[in-house]
């Protein structure tokens, strides 16, 4: 076929050539020798063009292509004569365009060339010069051609002359069905040519005869065999010739050319006749290979044959995947049924009894060529074939699977009968045969191979469902069929039995070792949801899986060749299991293992019970050097996918597990020191691998360790193991080198990171660790410096968002990072701001005062000359103080460290149009909108219906900002809302009746279960309810006073308070509790809860709570700040119950202490139990509060269970849903509830108990959820539970100036450079209502208060 593309693209060249030209011929038959050195040159070019029009587009463009271009002597002829014919002509063109002045030499120098062209392609001698070509050229092309024909026969006749002289014992033209068919070229042959050959290919006709006759087939154009009259008898002619050993490569030669230049229309019928024709053979033959080491050589001729002929096909099936989708099904469908019906060819005596000959099928050859089954992946991986395959399967051809079955079947059970080296050196042989030429193999090894081939099919099936619905198969000497579940379980004991290849030579692959290729089933598996579930989530699997494990725990010998080996493997499927939610609840809750005297547990308490044991080394059943640190580490491994997630902790933490491997490290940790340190020169080999393995396995407890600040109360059983350290900085040096946290964990050190932070512990030791002035650094780099080693081919563009998308991440990172009031405070508190008086431009800073210092607090000139980007990077920073100011008590701190309000108000009495006069008018710009927004947030408390915040974005019309802006207190009026008015409704009535009620019923709990029942029907009673006021007031005074008197209730002791008067007024105020109260006072003004002179009744009552607190509190010796004296910020639950009474400090003081005896005040009141002495003094050093370590804990477990997009969503954006629940708690909802939901929130957790916390938390996720959802994929997740992000259009800003000077009637300086884009307006909790989600939170309890409120009851013990 070539030969016949060569002839065919050497007319292109010539037609090209006439094309490309503008020569005429001088002399024909130096031309002709000009044009063969041409085509001789380019010849690998053209050869290899499948059609003339691809030749002709490869000589079109060779100029293009060809650096030799020019170098032709072909093209210099025509060059040179150009020049004499044509230049003439250009001379005189160029010279009459240029003197009329048309075109002048430079800038329209290439508009005169086209001109010159122009007009010389326009004139007689071009167009006689090009007639003349082409009459000269069609004689060339021709006397070309013709000398080709003519050498051509020539060597057709003296080849044929050649092989007829020949002897019959040369028949063999030794091919290979490996050979390129392309490597032959093709001649025309006529319709009677192949007739004749059809004839002479007659199994009556001599050999010589036949074989000449294929010779001269395989230089035909198979297009042209196939298509011929007489191609039938010549089809079964080739069949016939395919039995023949003399002919048949002959054959096979011809086949694969035509498998390689044919469509599927025609090559599948050759591709089936291909398998009959081999099929044929196997039934007439009865090909045996023995049992057993004894061998078989594959080159003996029957054999040789056969194989040539299968490997031909198996080359057809894997490539046929590539095109057969174009052509009609039923073409593929022959191709596939052809397939299987070769292979499940099978002879009764192939299963006779070991020791006997067995029967060679096809699939031992196929599974010789094509080991791992690459055809039939292929087949199965598009829907187009997998769904032909899998119904022939099912309907035809169940035998093919049978055999497969029953080889895995056989191969499992003759495991155990045969040594090690035997099984072993069979496998190991296999895998080189595919890098060495190998003839004989042994029967076993045939056998291994044919397993190996079977074990990747089934393994293929399982992948689908469709797959699986081919089970359950019914296989000899087995009563019951076969499952899926069976056969995982067959897969894992062969497992057992090879767990490792023999050879320990790198230059040994294991891929073929059958614990190999169990596993990558196995893999496979795990790795689809639906797979896993119906394959490996069955009882009998995680039974076969555990057996060992359940065999060495109850001191029995497990029947392990390789025990380290084997129990390493199982750990790894039990990990990968473990990291699937459906896996991981099969084995919290799922008691399907059977352990000592028929008791039943789960799989989970196996595992840590296990894991204990490896880590003491208590497994008598188990050698020394069996128990290595390798198989302990996947050990805790698999606990660390069940200890990483809040409900695996639960189950995991009885056990003590983060005490062992604390006790595990601290005791390596020691080792390694002791190391001596080697010496150059001295044999200290072994020294060195100890201590490299000693420190590997450091690392791998530090990082299991580590996995613990996963959920929050792993974080606080981290803390315990005095280890939070160390971990954090293993933690950074992986984080810095963009490590993966392990190979089962889809995100990076994001959440992980975000949990420690929330801690005042977790963000010292990341302080500590260099974490902190890394990201400083990191973001002042983005800000400010950029990329100094990219080559400036074009300014930067002009950000059109306050915080640049390059600057996004870093920004990010600092809210996660600052999330928490207690990181705030221990990285900010008692530290000054720089404010030096000069600062030089590559001074960067380091620490968050500095970047407070550089990027908030920018009040003077040296700090704005010292920026490169000052409006971009002080709107980053006043950005960044927006979402910091969100957490009151890290507002408390910065207004009372530095003043921050004082400091924008300032700012904003400087951004004036005149600064010396008072007529001024307000610099509309980005960063006194911003500073206006932050002022509003700060000064202004309320709900999302008690306060309007102004937007950060210019709008359109002809006022682009309406909302004032000012520069000292009071704030303008129009940022308050007023207060919604109360209705009560007759449920109320029937409340305050009980409450006043005299008669209380003789059992107590009976009265609260009544006051329950009460308090739901009221909340519920209409969608909108609202209880406040007195009502609510005596309400809670009478249920605290109720449970307070009732010592089944009472869970800390009831409080013994008595404090002189003189004392309590002379005690002090800090600054952050002065601000807190005025804070406070400004809200119930607003609320008109208060009376002016109330703020000495609550800062009265702040002072009693603050004396009384202190006697509870324990004293340490922890250097955290968040630990010394008094509670970091303000108590705002006291605050809440000042409001609640209505500023009555006598019934807040009396309602706080009785309240300070339950269990309630230990979550919904954050200042009472910090540092308390009601906790183990370890846990009230550790400076992590319960509302953390229980509360937060609990709602991101209830989170997966019942708002699993929102626990997602949350993972995805590297935030934490405990972040926002301890922010949301500490400060009582303050900002992000309206005044009656916060109300209802107290009410609530005092009346129905203090697990509603977690309840209610939930609920308000549940009712985000749609936001929440919408800015997790504009990774505005973060800033949203703080701030929410909306943008306005540039051009606003554009036209801002023009339309406030013309509706003001007074010019406004306008800077239009600056672009206040991003997050608009505060997004507090909107639409929530108690009320409307209380039945909710009911189910909650109703499923959950099991295990969620006997946690909380542990709050005095919580790390045992």
């Amino acid at each position: 076929m070539q030969r016949f593309y060569k002839s065919r693209n050497k007319v292109a060249v010539l037609k090209c050539a006439v094309d490309m030209s503008q020569l005429s011929v001088e002399d024909e038959v130096e031309l002709q020798s000009l044009l063969k050195q041409l085509l001789r040159s380019i010849n690998d070019r053209i050869s290899g063009a499948p059609s003339t029009e691809c030749a002709e587009e490869i000589l079109l463009h060779l100029e293009e292509t060809d650096k030799n271009f020019h170098n032709y002597e072909f093209v210099k002829y025509l060059r040179q004569y150009v020049e004499s014919s044509l230049g003439t002509v250009v001379e005189e063109e160029t010279k009459s365009l240029t003197k009329d002045g048309q075109h002048a030499i430079g800038s329209g120098h290439d508009t005169l060339i086209h001109a010159v062209t122009r007009r010389t392609r326009d004139s007689d001698e071009y167009q006689q010069m090009m007639q003349t070509l082409k009459n000269t050229m069609i004689l060339v092309v021709e006397s070309l051609i013709n000398k080709f024909e003519e050498d051509q026969l020539r060597k057709e006749e003296m080849h044929r002359e050649k092989q007829h002289s020949q002897s019959n014992s040369h028949y063999s033209d030794n091919c290979s069905d490996s050979d390129s068919s392309f490597n032959q070229s093709y001649a025309f042959i006529r319709q009677e040519h192949l007739q004749a050959l059809a004839e002479k290919l007659d199994s009556s006709r001599p050999k010589e005869v036949r074989w000449e006759a294929l010779q001269a087939l395989c230089c035909a154009p198979p297009s042209d065999v196939l298509s011929c009259e007489s191609w039938s008898s010549l089809g079964r002619n080739l069949c016939t010739a395919l039995t023949d050993l003399d002919l048949s490569d002959n054959v096979l030669q011809f086949i694969a050319k035509s498998f390689s230049s044919s469509p599927l229309n025609v090559t599948r019928e050759i591709y089936t006749s291909l398998a009959k024709s081999v099929e044929s053979s196997f039934q007439s033959h009865k090909l045996s290979f023995p049992t057993g080491s004894s061998a078989i050589d594959v080159n003996r001729p029957e054999i040789s044959r056969l194989l040539k002929q299968i490997r031909l096909m198996n080359d057809f099936q894997k490539e046929v995947t590539t095109f057969w989708i174009r052509h009609p099904e039923k073409y593929m469908e022959e191709v596939i049924e052809s397939t299987f019906s070769l292979l499940s060819l099978h002879h009764e005596h192939a299963s006779a009894s070991p020791g006997t000959e067995k029967a060679l099928e096809p699939i031992h050859l196929l599974a010789l060529l094509d080991i791992k089954a690459t055809w039939f992946k292929k087949w199965m991986h598009g829907y187009y074939s997998r769904t032909v395959v899998l119904r022939l399967l099912e309907r035809k051809y169940k035998s093919l699977m049978v055999a497969a079955l029953q080889q895995c079947i056989h191969y499992g059970e003759s495991c155990e009968s045969f040594t090690d080296e035997t099984v072993d050196t069979g496998s190991a042989e296999v895998q080189n045969s595919g890098s060495a030429q190998r003839s004989v193999y042994t029967g076993k090894e045939l056998e291994y191979a044919f397993f190996v081939h079977s074990l990747c099919v089934l393994g293929k099936l399982l992948i689908y469902a469709n797959g699986r619905k081919l089970f359950p198969i019914k296989v000899r000497k087995r009563k019951d069929p076969v499952t899926v579940t069976d056969l995982v379980v067959i897969l894992i004991s062969i497992m057992y039995q090879h767990p490792e290849p023999l050879h320990n030579d790198p230059s040994h692959t294991d891929s073929l070792s059958p614990s190999g290729l169990a596993m990558e089933v196995l893999w496979k598996l795990c790795e689809r949801t639906e797979c896993a579930a119906e394959c490996l989530y069955q009882t009998p699997v995680i039974e076969t899986l555990l057996a060992p494990v359940i065999a060495l725990l109850t001191e029995q010998q497990a029947k392990l060749k390789s025990p380290a080996a084997t129990l390493t493997l199982i750990a790894d499927v039990l990990a990968r299991i473990a990291n699937t939610d459906r896996g991981l609840s099969l084995f919290l809750y799922e008691k399907n293992l059977v352990v000592a005297h028929s008791e039943r547990t789960f799989a989970a308490h196996v595992i840590v019970q296990f894991t204990l044991r490896l880590l003491d080394k208590e497994l008598s059943s188990l050698s020394e050097s069996d128990m290595s640190d390798m198989l302990c580490g996947a050990f805790i491994f698999v606990c660390r996918q069940i200890y990483n997630t809040c409900e695996g902790l639960q189950v995991l933490r009885p056990y003590g597990l983060h005490k062992a491997v604390a006790a595990a490290w601290k005791k390596t940790s020691s080792l390694s020191e002791r190391v001596p340190t080697p010496v150059p020169g001295a044999a200290a080999g072994k020294s060195t691998n100890d201590l490299q393995n000693m420190l590997i396995w450091e690392e791998t407890l530090l990082d299991s360790l580590l996995n613990f600040a996963a959920t929050p109360k792993g974080l606080l059983l981290l803390q315990q193991t005095g280890a939070i350290n160390e971990c954090v900085s293993y933690m950074f040096s992986r984080f810095t080198k963009k490590l993966q946290v392990s190979r089962c964990e889809k995100f990076g050190y994001g959440v992980m990171v975000t949990q420690v932070a929330a801690t005042a512990p977790g963000v010292v030791a990341l302080h500590s660790s260099g974490f902190v002035q890394a990201l400083v650094v990191e973001l002042w780099y983005v800000l400010e410096c950029g990329s100094e080693d990219v080559r400036v081919v074009r300014p930067r563009p002009t950000p059109m968002d306050p915080i640049d998308r390059s600057c996004l991440k870093s920004f990010l990172s600092l809210v996660n990072l600052l999330s928490s009031s207690q990181s705030v405070w221990e990285l900010l508190g008692r530290q000054p701001l720089a404010n030096k008086s000069e600062y030089t431009l590559r001074e960067m800073p380091t620490s968050i005062p500095d970047l407070i210092d550089r990027l908030i607090a920018v009040n003077s000139d040296a700090k704005i000359n010292s920026l490169f980007h000052y409006e971009q990077s002080h709107t980053f920073g006043l950005r960044l103080l927006s979402v910091l100011c969100c957490n009151l008590d890290s507002f408390l701190l910065l207004e009372s460290q530095y003043n921050i309000c004082s400091m924008l108000l300032q700012s904003q009495r400087e951004n004036v149009t005149e600064l010396d006069t008072n007529k001024g008018e307000f610099i509309i710009d980005g960063l006194s909108v911003e500073r206006n927004h932050v002022l509003v947030r700060v000064s202004v408390v309320g709900g999302p219906s008690e306060r309007t915040l102004p937007p950060r974005a210019l709008q359109e019309g002809e006022d682009p900002y309406p909302w004032p802006m000012f520069s000292s207190y009071p704030l303008p009026q129009c940022y308050t809302l007023e207060p919604p008015k109360i209705h009560h409704n007759s449920q109320d009535s029937e409340l305050i009746a009980f409450l006043a009620s005299p008669k209380e019923p003789t059992n107590q709990e009976d009265w609260m279960d009544i006051c329950r029942r009460h308090y739901c029907r009221v909340m519920t009673s209409k969608p909108n309810s609202i209880l406040n006021g007195n009502v609510l007031a005596d309400l809670l005074e009478k249920v605290v006073a109720h449970l307070s008197n009732s010592s089944t209730e009472c869970f800390f002791s009831p409080a013994q308070y008595k404090a002189e008067e003189k004392s309590v007024k002379s005690a002090a105020i800090s600054s952050v509790e002065q601000l807190g109260i005025n804070t406070c006072l400004r809200y119930g003004s607003f609320l008109k809860l208060l009376k002016e002179d109330a703020v000495n009744d609550l800062t009265l009552l702040m002072k009693h709570v603050k004396i009384f607190l202190s006697t509870q509190r324990v004293k340490t010796a922890s250097e955290l700040i968040t630990q010394q004296d008094v509670y970091p910020g303000h108590d705002w639950l006291a605050s809440t119950v000042f409001l609640i009474m209505a500023g009555d400090m006598e019934r807040s003081l009396s309602l706080l202490l009785n309240l300070s005896s339950q269990l309630t005040s230990a979550f919904i009141w954050p200042a009472r139990i910090h540092a308390s002495v009601h906790v183990p003094l370890e846990v009230a050093e550790s400076g992590i509060p319960p509302v953390y370590w229980c509360t937060a804990h609990y709602v991101e477990m209830l989170l997966k269970a019942e708002v699993p997009l929102v626990h997602s969503a949350f993972r995805i954006s590297g935030f934490t849903p405990s972040q926002t629940c301890l922010h949301w708690l500490t400060q009582c909802f303050w900002n992000y509830l309206d005044w009656t939901e916060i109300c209802h929130y107290v009410s609530t957790c005092v009346v129905m108990g203090p697990d509603y916390q977690v309840y209610m938390c939930v609920a308000i996720f549940k009712h985000l959820q749609p936001d929440i959802l919408q800015q997790t994929q504009s990774q505005e997740l973060q800033v949203f539970l703080k701030e929410f992000a909306s943008s306005a259009a540039y051009p606003v800003l554009m036209v801002a100036c023009h339309a406030l000077s013309k509706i003001k009637g007074a010019p406004v300086v306008f800077v239009p450079t600056i672009i206040p884009l991003g997050y608009a307006e505060e997004e507090p909790i909107q639409g929530f209502k108690v009320s409307s989600y209380l039945e909710f939170m009911e189910g909650l309890e109703h499923r959950y208060r099991s295990i969620v409120l006997s946690d909380m009851k542990t709050i005095c013990n919580p790390v045992e």
